[in-house]
């Protein structure tokens, strides 16, 4: 149990997930978003934007996700 008296933030989160609704859509997010974004974080090393700004950092990431793309379409050429 989290105090919420020195851990507010914490202990409104886990009042959050006491809630069914709110575990299946944090099950769902676990499966659909967070492998690509580790993936793209670990492998391609893309920690931070460089660029400020929402229309250039959607430029960048929409970069990254491209970058991503060919780098598994470059691994499934070459011969094993």
């Amino acid at each position: 149990k989290v105090d919420a008296r020195k851990r507010p933030l914490c202990a409104a989160m886990a009042d959050k997930f006491t809630c069914a609704q709110t575990q299946a859509a944090y099950r769902k997010r676990k499966w659909l978003s967070e492998p690509p974004n580790a993936w793209v974080k670990s492998v391609l090393g893309f920690r931070q934007f460089s660029m400020r700004g929402l229309a250039k950092a959607q430029a960048e990431w929409k970069l990254v996700c491209a970058a991503a793309l060919n780098l598994r379409r470059m691994s499934k050429m070459t011969p094993a």
